[in-house]
């Protein structure tokens, strides 16, 4: 198999309205090199419908069959787990079914990878529409320790560095789950393998923008993810074990406490 052969992994899960778009602008790809891997977590809208209805070769859909339900909206990692297991490709994109791909996405990714046999991640930037506005997104505040980590559907990564995360992951991989999983990805890409790249240009439509309500910034909940977004990067990389003189930290962990003594 060519190693620039390229898995695209969709997440799907009720998003009828937009997955054809999804699906199809991986379809149009102007790099050709590509098979495309839906894993439908127990929809129930028309979504499996529509997905039957895929002839295309390159499309291969596969369903939840377990007794568990949306196990993949819980956490995305399981989804992606579960389709790349029969991923072919050496290099991996992650898409979820609201969003959808530019043209030559593919094609001007690869062109990087190519080039430099040390970058094993690359993140895109979004391209949001919110109340009538164009948005591109590309950095936090600068009172953040943190880069600015795209989403998830922003991200790809070759086979051989997400063997290597899950392997390093393996003894806490179902911990976190409140911490998304391209975020755990990029975090592991730019601390732990130093293969991160950032591509300043967007390349992916992205739907959402904003947290879902559960996570309204600077809520208990958000504070309580930003903190074990910390935890989770001293798990991966010990020279960030301690971390008490890190600002963000610090203020992220005393804000922490003080809400839930409110809770």
């Amino acid at each position: 198999m060519n190693k620039y052969f390229v898995s695209v992994l969709i997440l799907n899960f009720n998003n009828a309205k937009y997955l054809n778009r999804s699906i199809k602008s991986c379809i149009n790809q102007s790099y050709k090199k590509i098979e495309i891997l839906v894993y439908d977590d127990k929809s129930t809208d028309c979504s499996v419908a529509i997905l039957k209805k895929y002839k295309n070769k390159k499309v291969k859909v596969f369903y939840n069959t377990s007794n568990k339900k949306n196990i993949a909206a819980i956490d995305a990692k399981n989804g992606y787990y579960n389709l790349i297991k029969f991923s072919k490709g050496k290099i991996i994109f992650l898409l979820d079914s609201d969003d959808y791909f530019k043209k030559n996405k593919v094609k001007e990714l690869i062109k990087i990878y190519k080039k430099n046999n040390q970058i094993n991640f690359i993140q895109d930037l979004p391209t949001i529409y919110s109340k009538g506005k164009k948005i591109i997104k590309n950095k936090n505040n600068f009172l953040s320790f943190w880069p600015y980590l795209a989403p998830e559907s922003c991200i790809s990564f070759r086979k051989k560095f997400f063997i290597d995360f899950k392997k390093r992951n393996k003894s806490f991989e179902n911990n976190f789950k409140d911490v998304w999983f391209g975020f755990r990805l990029g975090v592991f890409a730019y601390f732990k393998d130093r293969s991160f790249y950032s591509f300043n240009k967007s390349l992916t439509n992205y739907k959402s923008y904003g947290e879902s309500k559960k996570y309204n910034l600077f809520n208990s909940n958000w504070f309580n993810r930003r903190l074990n977004s910390f935890y989770y990067l001293k798990k991966i990389d010990q020279r960030y074990t301690n971390l008490n003189s890190n600002f963000d930290y610090l203020f992220t962990k005393i804000i922490s406490l003080i809400l839930k003594c409110f809770k």
